[in-house]
């Protein structure tokens, strides 16, 4: 199959990736990222989580940051801010403070949905039911995500059917997209590939999103597995931020610098400009007081001190 021309990119660094910092990040710090983020062309940026924050203390402040975004001078009527509700509390919450667009999660991992929200698959389901059904009647567009489905920390492998399963009960419930989640990062081009396969078998590939994360460095060859097989929208996360609190060693999601360089280099549109989303990671980073953990951006920094160095002689 010939590659996409176009892959749209859903940036999930400000919800994904700071909810697992050790470190309280400030909401105008949170917020301005968000707004660089959209500066630099992406168009769909995972803004924060209404969950408790007895368990998920980094995201607090979620209506705070959610109203800012959305009635900031610099907010792009273009771009799209959804947030992750769980349950029908938070997605009320989540309407309260103005949402427009919502994401739930289930797993394909009976498991991982016991160690993450306390109950089956099944029973997983049968909640965002519900919340898919408040969002339909206020006309608010609700995307899945299926954590763990290549593989689980506590269950090892993960069979493809049963991952498929699961994707095809989200789309039935009225997800618009389904996203698919590596969420300790061991899947590999041909693991992927079985994955995606099964999936797309009972949901149309346009509704299937990839989400990887870099555990053991496959998360850009897993990337470009699904872009053989017609795959064109990925989460990725700035600055490769990101982990999971309830998957040990499990490390950042794939960067979006990474992703947008692949991007580049194989001619693909995806609407982001390099040089803004560099910056938008620099911020971050420094804020967090360490290094992005992206390659990319490492070698694209490095190379521009070293030009500036050059010019300076």
């Amino acid at each position: 199959m010939a590659l996409p021309k176009h892959v749209k990119l859903v940036e999930v660094g400000p919800r994904d990736g700071l909810q697992n910092e050790t470190q309280i990040v400030p909401a105008a710090i949170k917020i301005e990222l968000i707004e660089r983020l959209a500066d630099a062309g992406l168009l769909a940026i995972e803004a924060t989580s209404f969950v408790s924050p007895k368990w998920v203390p980094q995201m607090a402040d979620s209506a705070d940051v959610l109203r800012a975004v959305l009635s900031s001078p610099r907010r792009r009527p273009q771009v799209a801010y959804p947030v992750l509700t769980p349950n029908l509390q938070g997605f009320d919450a989540a309407v309260e403070a103005g949402a427009q667009e919502v994401a739930i999660f289930a797993a394909a991992s009976e498991a991982f949905s016991q160690k993450n929200i306390n109950c089956s698959i099944a029973e997983s389901l049968k909640r965002f039911a519900a919340v898919v059904d408040a969002a339909s009647a206020l006309e608010i567009r609700v995307r899945g995500y299926v954590s763990c489905v290549v593989a689980c920390p506590y269950e090892g492998s993960v069979d493809p059917q049963r991952t498929a399963w699961v994707a095809r009960q989200l789309l039935d419930m009225g997800c618009y997209e389904v996203s698919l989640g590596d969420t300790i990062g061991a899947g590999t081009p041909a693991s992927v590939r079985r994955m995606i396969e099964a999936c797309a078998s009972v949901v149309p590939i346009k509704r299937l999103a990839g989400h990887y994360h870099d555990t053991y460095g496959m998360a850009i060859a897993n990337i470009y597995a699904s872009l053989e097989m017609g795959m064109a929208v990925f989460d990725s996360s700035i600055a490769g931020l990101g982990g999971c609190p309830y998957a040990v060693g499990a490390s950042g999601n794939v960067a979006s610098e990474d992703v947008v360089y692949l991007l580049d280099g194989l001619g693909i549109e995806s609407g982001v400009d390099m040089d803004k989303l560099l910056a938008a990671g620099q911020f971050i980073a420094s804020q967090l007081g360490r290094e992005a953990a992206s390659k990319a951006a490492r070698a694209l920094l490095a190379r521009r001190r070293a030009g500036e160095k050059q010019e300076a002689r």
